[in-house]
């Protein structure tokens, strides 16, 4: 038994049919994504993730982030045009990482805000590097022999030196 409402879905989806509306959507034909896979409880959100292309380090609890972008901060730093946006970039994260000092949540894990003078001197020594001609480096390295010029001695077992 039907009811009135139940009745005007069911017309909806009929007339959407004739018009073909449901005709070659995307997986038709396609078997269900992770059917025979175990049950996992966070399935939505790793689909959500993969989906949005977002990175899972979203899913760490702060600490581990904060953890995460210090050691990133040498890569995060290096295209910085400024020593002041270097300075800036750090006094944020030293921002964030007080803050969750002040009031700590998750696991106990130890974080220490970031040093700005080794990461400029850094920064400098990077910059300095990456600025110097290629020229100078491979002058400064001695030439290399070819891989086929070298001859391999064979020492036989019974034989010794």
């Amino acid at each position: 038994m039907t009811t009135g409402w139940e009745a005007a879905v069911e017309a909806q989806i009929r007339t959407a049919q004739e018009r073909g509306e449901f005709d070659n959507l995307p997986g038709t034909g396609k078997p269900i994504p992770g059917r025979d896979l175990p049950y996992d409880e966070s399935w939505w959100i790793k689909s959500f993730l993969e989906r949005e292309a977002l990175p899972t380090d979203l899913l760490l609890p702060t600490p581990l982030q904060l953890r995460r972008r210090v050691e990133q901060v040498p890569d995060e730093v290096r295209d910085l045009p400024t020593e002041e946006s270097v300075r800036a970039f750090v006094a944020d994260l030293n921002a964030q990482i007080v803050a969750w000092l002040r009031t700590p949540t998750g696991p106990k894990v130890v974080v220490r805000p970031v040093n700005a003078d080794d990461t400029v001197r850094r920064w400098r020594a990077d910059r300095e590097r990456r600025a110097a001609p290629p020229v100078a480096a491979a002058a400064a390295e001695p030439p290399r022999a070819a891989p086929n010029a070298r001859r391999r001695r064979w020492r036989l077992p019974w034989r010794r030196r």
